[in-house]
């Protein structure tokens, strides 16, 4: 009897599992991103062509030159790994601006930091402080780039982001309600 009752619930864990993927398929006004998470954010000096051309290969320079804060297993080993390497971080950032011949101040800092509300491929993100590491460029009066650090959603291509989501939001679901209910 015990093993009937135990595949009633697999059954009824897997129906409202996918009752919920739908609707957070469905529902694209909102995508949760995980509340253990941190962001990184880049914001350009202005939105002239060449403050926008520094900060996008400054952010490709960071992500391929520190690539360890980006590929952390859980939140705590990613919040030593970029305290640990900020230094690294602002080395990447002045050796870019002197590389590129770009006379801007920078400031990097890692902590609790402000997100303006973004949409973003028909997902709306909500504004708030979130842990993050954000570098501003000079006035920080241009489009930004920003991603999530942890869980490392930035390695991933940006035209699969939101498949990746939503892909994390299910393997959540999983661990949750099957593997812990084992």
């Amino acid at each position: 009897m015990k093993g009937w009752y135990f595949l009633m619930k697999k059954i009824l864990i897997t129906i409202s599992m996918l009752i919920t993927i739908f609707l957070l398929i469905k529902n694209e006004e909102t995508l949760m991103i995980p509340e253990e998470s941190i962001r990184f954010r880049v914001i350009a000096n202005s939105n002239d062509k060449k403050d926008i051309e520094v900060k996008e290969y400054l952010v490709s320079e960071i992500i391929n030159n520190e690539s360890e804060i980006f590929n952390n297993f859980t939140i705590n080993d990613s919040r030593e790994s970029i305290t640990n390497n900020i230094d690294n971080v602002e080395k990447v950032v002045s050796n870019t601006f002197k590389k590129l011949n770009y006379d801007q101040k920078y400031n990097v800092k890692y902590g609790i930091n402000y997100f303006p509300e973004k949409e973003y491929k028909g997902l709306k993100y909500n504004s708030g402080y979130y842990e993050s590491l954000v570098i501003t460029i000079g006035e920080g009066k241009g489009n930004n780039y920003w991603c999530v650090m942890f869980p490392p959603l930035c390695m991933i291509d940006e035209d699969n982001i939101s498949d990746a989501e939503y892909k994390f939001k299910i393997a959540e679901i999983i661990e949750k309600y099957i593997i812990k209910n084992k």
